[in-house]
């Protein structure tokens, strides 16, 4: 069944990003359980379980922290809206990404390892959380800056554009693209059609 549209016979060029992709996280995988055989043998098998329920009880207790703190800033902005009073705009003391980092080192610490538990516990330091956090931003924006105009990645760009005054002018569109109809006479009724 054809369609009309032509397809491309040449073959399309994967990116360096999926193809090794893969390989990191099997190789991953390798090392995390040679890691916990390593320390089974230096402490057996309470030695492994108590590492594993340390970094899940661990990372629990960091991700709620994170989320309450996310769910009292954003309470606080709601709060000083409501007053009237245009938002602080002042960040909380671990920084713009902070939030959303001690989560992510809160995830890598329940998911079992060594490895992931090295990666959060360097992710709950501040000065490298903040590293981490400018460094993805900046990535994020050049590939923003680099996507084709109608993709996904312009629409997010749209939606993140900063007003210096922060002013919101509500409002209503109306489209004028049609002619407007006149009202129908409250007293008229249409006939019943059979």
């Amino acid at each position: 069944m054809t369609t009309g549209v032509p397809t491309s016979t040449a073959p399309r060029r994967r990116s360096p990003a999926r193809t090794f992709l893969p390989l990191a996280v099997a190789a991953w995988l390798v090392l995390e359980i040679w890691l916990l055989g390593l320390v089974a043998d230096a402490g057996g098998a309470l030695a492994v379980t108590a590492v594993l329920a340390a970094g899940l009880v661990l990372g629990v207790v960091v991700i709620k922290r994170a989320g309450r703190r996310a769910f009292r800033s954003l309470t606080d902005t709601f709060q000083q809206a409501q007053q009237g009073r245009p938002p602080t705009g002042r960040q909380p003391a671990t920084g713009p990404s902070g939030n959303g980092m001690t989560m992510l080192a809160g995830l890598l610490l329940i998911v079992p390892g060594l490895l992931s538990d090295l990666a959060a516990l360097l992710l709950l330091v501040p000065p490298v959380r903040a590293w981490i956090g400018r460094r993805t931003a900046r990535t994020l924006e050049r590939r923003m800056a680099a996507a084709p105009s109608g993709s996904f990645a312009d629409a997010f760009q749209q939606a993140r554009i900063h007003y210096p005054d922060g002013k919101v002018v509500q409002g209503e569109v109306i489209r004028e693209d049609q002619p407007q109809r006149p009202e129908p006479d409250p007293g008229h009724r249409p006939p019943l059609a059979p």
